[in-house]
């Protein structure tokens, strides 16, 4: 009895931790607080670098928040493309980035609602997509290149008159 009051109060204390978030599209006002920013995920679109962004418009320009995970911190997020169609809670400072709000995501502590349980990322998962690299082998094996052999420099057979001697 005991643990399961126990688990419904973590429950309870996680819900709570979470209250009173603001909708995505309200986000620009509250640039510079630490918030809890809650919206369904439309896309999940990858960057350069390995970088992925949590997009909350159809089109991603228009959109006046959205949520980053850089490629290093991917390993403490999970596999964030699970999230597409998902309505999340998400909590983090709201930052100013090309005249749009946004949290970066660094740690799965950071998210609630559906997110709050994504599975971790697949240990085969390219971050920086950079090739499909087996274990131990970084770039193609090297070549031998061949090199011309140098003869010896030929002496003219006539020298000039006017040339000196030693």
């Amino acid at each position: 009895m005991r643990c399961i009051a126990l688990g419904l109060a973590l429950a309870l204390l996680s819900l709570s931790a979470f209250a009173g978030c603001i909708p995505a599209d309200e986000a620009r006002n509250h640039l510079g607080e630490t918030q809890c920013v809650t919206g369904r995920v439309v896309r999940v679109a990858t960057g350069t670098g390995g970088v992925h962004y949590l997009d909350f418009c159809e089109d991603f320009r228009l959109c006046s928040f959205s949520v980053v995970i850089f490629s290093h911190d991917m390993k403490n997020v999970g596999d964030v493309r699970q999230l597409a169609g998902k309505q999340i809670e998400i909590r983090g400072e709201i930052k100013e980035y090309d005249n749009r709000a946004e949290i970066i995501l660094e740690s799965t502590g950071q998210l609630g609602g559906q997110a709050s349980r994504i599975p971790p990322m697949p240990k085969n998962f390219d971050v920086e997509e950079r090739g499909h690299f087996s274990a131990g082998q970084s770039r193609a094996p090297r070549t031998r290149k061949t090199y011309k052999k140098k003869g010896k420099p030929t002496i003219p057979a006539e020298i000039p008159d006017d040339a000196e001697s030693d």
